[in-house]
């Protein structure tokens, strides 16, 4: 299953005999919480799944976003109505950044048909398309998670990527360079990570930009087709999407996954003999 589905294709699937389980996965740093959107207006049949709660353990020295336990990730999806052969949309507000975490956690656990709903519940009612504030009651799930299906790297690790390979940190620019730090303990970024926005993978229309685009995007960031590359940003949520749009953009795949740093900044900036570089250049 291709990592986007439009919601022209999300439509038609919503109409078949087995339609794809739906996931609200809407969540902002700034607020408000995102059960509160989901209350006010979701797509028919869509099931809540909070991020903080459901899509993270408990934040500590592992991250703001640690990865959930196996079990604890498995009961929260079944919950939802997750079957591990029937396939999952997920969505998020608009960019598909939040909803990433959702798509690459379900890649992770094992799961093989997974989209992100291109352009999310911002294009979804822009286009007039039927919304609900029913809340549903799905069958429980008989989905099993079995855990590495996409690879996580520590911070050793990711230290080791940046210098041998390209490791790219999705953060806004003015985190990359140190300028700000609004919820870590420190400013800068890892380094020899280059810079990789998530917001770049948007195209002015708010949907993704197209794999053509974004392959050029990460060949002028120097990623190399042939090496290793992987992501991280503050908590390991929006990090999530540039493996989403390395995968769009044909750089990354199955069977040659690009690798996350799951802990991310909120991880690496808590133990002071990690160095940190600032400034635009990776260091």
């Amino acid at each position: 299953m291709h990592p986007l589905i439009s919601t022209d294709d999300l439509m038609v699937e919503l109409h078949r005999e087995s339609p794809p389980t739906l996931l609200d996965i809407r969540w902002s740093l700034q607020g408000p919480p995102g059960r509160e959107s989901y209350d006010a207006g979701h797509l028919p049949g869509a099931v809540f799944v909070d991020l903080d709660t459901e899509l993270a353990a408990e934040p500590g020295p592992a991250g703001r976003h640690p990865l959930p336990d196996p079990g604890d990730l498995e009961a929260a999806l079944r919950r939802a109505g997750v079957d591990g052969d029937r396939p999952v949309v997920v969505y998020d507000a608009d960019n598909g950044s939040v909803a990433a975490r959702a798509w690459w956690l379900l890649r992770w656990a094992g799961h093989e048909s997974v989209a992100v709903l291109d352009g999310g519940y911002a294009a979804w009612g822009k286009e007039g398309r039927p919304t609900t504030t029913d809340v549903p009651h799905p069958t429980e799930g008989g989905f099993r998670v079995r855990p590495g299906s996409m690879p996580v790297v520590d911070a050793d690790a990711a230290a080791q990527l940046a210098r041998e390979g390209t490791l790219l940190d999705a953060r806004a620019p003015e985190r990359y360079r140190g300028d700000v730090e609004p919820v870590d303990p420190r400013a800068g970024h890892i380094p020899g990570a280059r810079n990789a926005p998530f917001a770049a993978h948007m195209g002015d229309s708010g949907r993704w930009r197209s794999p053509e685009e974004l392959a050029k995007h990460f060949a002028d960031l120097g990623v190399d087709t042939e090496g290793p590359v992987g992501a991280y940003c503050g908590s390991g949520v929006t990090a999530c999407s540039v493996l989403l749009a390395l995968e769009h953009a044909g750089v990354s795949g199955p069977q040659r996954p690009a690798v996350l740093y799951a802990g991310s900044w909120s991880n690496w900036s808590v133990d002071p003999a990690r160095p940190a570089a600032t400034g635009s250049e990776a260091g």
